[in-house]
């Protein structure tokens, strides 16, 4: 990556970049240009437009045979996951699928192709424990991460999302008109929007480490989120 104002060096990939957060991390990385090569891993192709596609490269995997596919996460720096669906779209088996066993699987194949820095997007409130399925298989895909044994391992827990979704989820998007409201008084506690917590993967990567893993929770996301990325390797 680049450092110090100078050319950009290194190399990133993102996972779930078709969805909300992983869009506007693309666009972070691709407005920055702290990274000589930036590609998007992921079962299709994202839109971004002429001028990001220039710089941007593009890989389509099968995510039911992704060890059929580890030469497309082979000589990267660090690896960014916004991988994830939900449980209406996907039933409960689908969703544990995606969200945990695809997510641990792409680190394990990232850590082998010589990954050092894993930065990837939970939620707030996981808990292998709970006894609600989102929470819990986010707390067990967040260990599962953390067992590969990256260099450095940056977990982001962000509260609600804020965003403008270009699929509908009509339950979600009275969710997002609530807490829009409640961020008024409360900014920081209940909700964030997804270009707050892309801008704070991007910084938490251009800061040094505070140990071999880091758990952002989201206030600490709002802070990074808010501030101006300094150019500056780890």
């Amino acid at each position: 990556m680049a450092a110090g104002g100078g050319a950009p060096r290194g190399s990133c990939f993102v996972l779930g970049a078709t969805g909300e957060t992983g869009r506007a991390l693309l666009r972070e990385l691709l407005a920055r240009r702290l990274f000589a090569r930036v590609t998007a891993i992921g079962r299709r192709k994202v839109d971004l437009g002429a001028e990001s596609a220039a710089a941007l490269e593009e890989v389509v995997v099968d995510f039911e045979r992704l060890d059929e596919h580890a030469a497309a996460f082979q000589g990267y720096d660090v690896g960014f996951c916004c991988l994830g669906t939900t449980r209406a779209k996907a039933g409960a088996a689908g969703f544990i699928r995606v969200d945990r066993d695809y997510v641990a699987q792409a680190a394990e194949l990232a850590r082998a192709g010589g990954c050092k820095h894993f930065v990837l997007q939970s939620s707030q409130g996981a808990n292998e424990h709970s006894s609600f399925l989102y929470l819990r298989v986010k707390g067990e895909v967040e260990n599962l991460v953390q067992a590969v044994g990256f260099d450095r391992c940056t977990i982001l827990r962000p509260a609600v999302l804020l965003c403008a979704r270009q699929e509908s989820r009509p339950a979600e998007w009275v969710a997002q008109q609530f807490f829009g409201l409640v961020a008024r008084v409360f900014p920081t506690a209940y909700s964030v929007p997804v270009k707050t917590v892309a801008r704070a993967m991007v910084a938490c990567v251009l800061k040094p480490g505070k140990g071999k893993v880091e758990v952002l929770e989201n206030k600490a996301i709002h802070q990074l989120g808010k501030e101006e990325p300094q150019q500056g390797a780890e």
